[in-house]
């Protein structure tokens, strides 16, 4: 039954972070053909924006070192397909693919920063300038990722001043998008809604912002809400629950894609996905890595066990 709620955007852009962050750290190779179909059947269920791969150095991050081979196979598709570059070089490996979209990576904790880029905050971002402004001068769009918004392994609760100073950063680099990542999954709806203001307040827009929640403690789909009612209208989710954070030691996962779709629908909020063919998808892919899927949207609707 579809019961709508008041002051919800009437259309979500779901951005699909399955086939980059939910595959990157799987112990078992998943094979370049598989991706590119699991990237074929996503476009096929109506999802618009595909995040496809990363151009980071294969040692960082083994399971995508074929995206020079996977890109090509997909980048006929009329969807959107946005790629990570950390640096000048995964850039150039970027558009020399044909790549319109691109992401960096950055962190709102010291830690983290230390930990995933091998940087402090500060030279990380020095680093992400000039990829951002190279790519803006060949006419990319560039999305920068914040993770690490609301709480930190080794930090605990992340400040709101430290979180928007990061992302103001990003948005005077010249990032056309910025993706607030709940990294551990500690985030819980007021919280949400004070980031969301405190960014606001310091002049970035909610309509560039989306936003990435992780399931840890069951909170994802309560964070996006809030988020929704905010204004929020970017949200990124994993098909069937896909991923999660290697440097993150408690994260359960990313917000699986189908569980989004399910209460987006029940609210009246158009996405244009196709649940019955994304839940498909995400079994056909649960196969493919031989475990089931961890969305409760596609066990339900799967009968799987």
């Amino acid at each position: 039954m579809v019961v709508p709620a008041p002051d919800l955007p009437a259309r979500v852009r779901i951005h699909e972070v399955g086939a980059r962050d939910g595959l990157q750290n799987e112990k078992s190779s998943v094979p370049t053909a598989v991706k590119a179909e699991f990237v074929r059947r996503l476009a096929d269920a109506g999802l618009t924006t595909i995040e496809a791969t990363s151009f980071v150095h294969p040692k960082w991050v083994p399971q995508l070192a074929d995206a020079e081979e996977l890109f090509p196979l997909v980048s006929d598709l009329e969807v959107a397909l946005p790629v990570l570059v950390p640096n000048q070089r995964g850039l150039d490996r970027a558009l020399a693919l044909g790549a319109k979209r691109v992401a960096v990576f950055a962190s709102a904790t010291e830690s983290f920063a230390k930990a995933n880029l091998n940087r402090t905050l500060d030279e990380s971002l020095a680093v992400f300038e000039p990829v951002v402004r190279r790519a803006k001068d060949e006419g990319t769009h560039v999305r920068g990722y914040v993770s690490m918004c609301f709480g930190d392994p080794w930090e605990g609760a992340v400040p709101l001043h430290q979180v928007v100073r990061v992302c103001t950063a990003l948005r005077d680099m010249g990032c056309d998008e910025l993706s607030l990542g709940d990294t551990i999954g500690v985030a819980t709806p007021g919280h949400v809604l004070e980031l969301l203001a405190s960014l606001n307040e310091q002049g970035v827009p909610t309509n560039v912002l989306g936003v990435h929640f992780h399931d840890t403690y069951g909170q994802a789909l309560a964070n996006t809400l809030a988020a929704l009612q905010h204004g929020v209208t970017t949200v990124d989710a994993s098909a069937g629950g896909l991923g999660g954070c290697p440097y993150a030691k408690s994260a359960t996962g990313n917000l699986a894609t189908e569980d989004l779709v399910w209460m987006l629908q029940g609210l009246g909020i158009d996405t244009g996905v196709d649940l019955g063919r994304l839940v498909a998808t995400s079994v056909w892919m649960a196969e493919q890595l031989g475990r089931p899927s961890p969305s409760r949207t596609v066990r339900a609707l799967s009968h799987q066990e």
